[in-house]
């Protein structure tokens, strides 16, 4: 398979490669709110919304169906990434990417060629410039390739009320003195995914 970039990846698969596993997680995260599967809670967390994952036409990633689990009570991205369900689920992802070339041993940080690959497929698809005419997948690639810029552009008030992007960025310093405290998405411990014995 050589550098691997004759593979076809998953927009959370990118993300991984790209940015890291946070980028993934927040893939995931915008997966499941575009399916229904995900509403904003308290300020900086959401939680699983009321839509059954099995009706979905396509199911969602093992990462994306390990979010939803993890969210049966709000949390916060920061508190996504840490739980150890959803780091296995990463941990998961990146076998298939380091057999395809993608990944080096032993640290698995992306290859010389991964990385060409997602610079590539940034200038083929660059930052919409609006939301009309997408489709879901679209929208999941463009925030796999350009992150915060695209959560702000493709489901702003999501992405606000979740803690996907901080207050400031949208509203300015000002807004600082005067937000709520724990809007910065960290769901500051409410409790630990992994914690209740595996979610369904």
């Amino acid at each position: 398979m050589g550098d691997g970039t004759a593979v076809r990846l998953e927009p959370h698969e990118i993300a991984l490669l790209g940015d890291g596993p946070r980028a993934a997680v927040t893939v995931a995260v915008v997966d499941l709110y575009l399916r229904g599967l995900v509403v904003a809670d308290r300020p900086g967390t959401m939680r699983a919304g009321v839509a059954d994952a099995v009706s979905a036409e396509r199911p969602p990633s093992p990462l994306a169906q390990e979010v939803h689990a993890c969210l049966h009570e709000p949390a916060g991205l920061r508190t996504l990434v840490k739980d150890p369900g959803v780091r296995l689920a990463v941990a998961l992802m990146r076998i298939p990417l380091a057999e395809a070339g993608l990944l080096r041993y032993p640290l698995l940080g992306p290859t010389r060629g991964a990385r060409r690959h997602v610079r590539e497929l940034r200038q083929r698809h660059p930052l919409p410039a609006g939301r009309r005419g997408l489709t879901d997948h679209d929208r999941l690639l463009a925030v796999a390739l350009h992150g915060e810029a695209a959560v702000r552009l493709l489901v702003p008030r999501f992405a606000l009320r979740a803690g996907l992007i901080r207050r400031a960025e949208v509203g300015g310093k000002g807004l600082l003195k005067h937000s709520p405290r724990g809007t910065g998405g960290g769901g500051g411990g409410y409790f630990s995914c992994g914690g209740g014995g595996g979610g369904d």
